[in-house]
């Protein structure tokens, strides 16, 4: 006897309750946060945190490699998605932003019987060899940070300084030392000590010939290796050196010439500065501000005429016109330009957008008196200006013969001592402490993390910190 098919309607049934059943059963394992759905529940605890030092642009985020979450300002933030108590959660970084460089800590775990707010992302907005996120906040004490371990013969008067919020960069007796912000490690990027050339290639095989500025976007350091006449370029990952202008392991003749790298000019550059697309050279002995296209490697004349040494002076206005009196240093905010006219004794201003020329502190178009005086920029005077570095709100520079730091304003360019007396050259010294006792000798490149500054203390083969 054979039985008979099931109805159409038996079989609705029995594969509706099947169903049923399985919806049950992955229900109740999704409630207890298993069933290989990552703890995922509809009433379990949140992941989140806080967001600091955000911009214009915003990160993107991931929990477990999904959920993605857009954080555009400074402030808390939580996942939508809940997860039971004993599941794992990883945030990670899905995209960065435009204007700023995002790192994330304490992002991984599992989950308790609580919500989770401890994932912090940091961002820094690092600018011109500096972080610029936010305006400096100094007491300010200053302290000894690093030293070149008191070996002369090895370390001497260390000069340029830049940083990539995580490690210092530093240049002295042809070796570009890397230094831990966080522990103070010291070790040796490139070069080798006391050892002059103009080899490219990995670490210690390079060699340089005076490195003088340095900056860098990140991911590269830039140095101005004046005895070279050229622009080096390190990989900060790998240490290794090659000629951003110039012939690759030659020392290149002084001249002024404009176009591609291999074939431009220099003579004697000292500082330099980038806005992550373009490096700013001083091209101080011919008296100029040089631009270099990084991805081309491209140079040109921001200032004076091209493929030509320009005739000292402090003359504002047009690019083409303007002159300079021994530039030393320049900064950027991405906007403008801010130029250590030493021998002027003066800050200039540069728009990027126009390369017109003005004068920060003292009188357009002259040179000023050397002195040590606070207060209106018109009326304010230098011993001699070395480095320059901005929080994007105030510019410091380093009064090398006054022996101090000094701040200006950039919004009404009031100048004011951070360290020593007003109006008063400091004595040469040693002195760590409150700003107003602290004493340097002869202090040359100055760097911001975004926290402090940092100062090459020259004569004292030390880096000193301000905060």
């Amino acid at each position: 006897m054979h039985l008979a098919t099931p109805t159409p309607t038996y079989r609705f049934a029995r594969n509706f309750l099947a169903s049923a059943s399985m919806a049950a059963a992955t229900l109740f394992l999704s409630a207890c946060g298993g069933g290989g759905g990552g703890g995922v529940v509809a009433t379990g605890y949140t992941v989140g945190g806080t967001g600091t030092g955000l911009g214009t642009s915003p990160v993107v985020l991931q929990n477990n490699g999904k959920d993605n979450l857009s954080v555009a300002a400074s402030g808390t933030f939580t996942f939508a998605t809940k997860l039971s108590t004993g599941s794992a959660y990883n945030v990670s970084i899905l995209t960065q932003p435009t204007d700023r460089t995002c790192t994330l800590s304490s992002n991984s775990g599992t989950m308790a019987s609580s919500n989770s707010t401890s994932v912090s992302v940091g961002c820094i907005y690092l600018q011109g060899g500096a972080v610029q996120t936010q305006a400096l906040n100094l007491a300010p004490t200053v302290s000894t940070f690093a030293t070149g371990g008191g070996d002369v013969s090895t370390y001497y008067f260390p000069i340029g300084i830049t940083t990539d919020g995580t490690n210092l960069y530093e240049t002295a007796n042809q070796v570009i030392r890397k230094i831990s912000i966080a522990t103070g490690v010291i070790t040796t990027l490139a070069g080798r000590a006391g050892i002059s050339g103009a080899a490219d290639g990995a670490g210690t095989t390079a060699t340089f010939n005076g490195p003088l500025g340095l900056t860098t976007d990140g991911t590269h350091v830039y140095v101005a290796d004046a005895g070279n006449h050229k622009i080096r370029k390190i990989v900060i990952a790998t240490g290794v050196v090659s000629s951003m202008t110039g012939v690759a392991n030659t020392a290149m003749a002084t001249g002024a010439a404009d176009g591609a790298g291999v074939s431009a000019t220099l003579n004697t550059p000292y500082g330099l500065t980038t806005d992550k697309t373009n490096l700013y050279v001083v091209d101080r002995s011919n008296g100029k501000i040089r631009k270099i296209v990084i991805a081309t490697g491209v140079v040109s004349s921001m200032t004076g005429a091209t493929d030509t040494a320009m005739e000292w002076g402090a003359q504002d206005g047009a690019g083409t016109a303007a002159t300079f009196l021994g530039p030393m240093d320049i900064t950027t905010d991405g906007t403008n330009l801010y130029v250590a006219d030493g021998n002027n004794y003066k800050i200039r201003k540069i728009v990027i957008a126009t390369g017109v020329v003005s004068s920060m502190t003292g009188t357009a178009n002259v040179a000023m008196a050397r002195g040590a005086q606070d207060g209106p920029a018109a009326t304010a005077t230098f011993t001699e200006i070395h480095g320059i570095t901005t929080d994007g709100t105030n510019l410091y520079v380093t009064d090398i013969f006054s022996n101090k730091v000094r701040k200006i304003v950039i919004a009404t360019g009031v100048v004011s001592s951070v360290t020593g007396t007003a109006n008063t050259a400091t004595s040469s010294g040693t002195a760590d402490g409150a700003g107003a006792v602290a004493s340097f000798n002869e202090p040359w490149g100055i760097t911001t993390d975004g926290v402090g500054l940092y100062v090459v203390d020259g004569r004292n083969n030390t880096i000193r910190k301000i905060q």
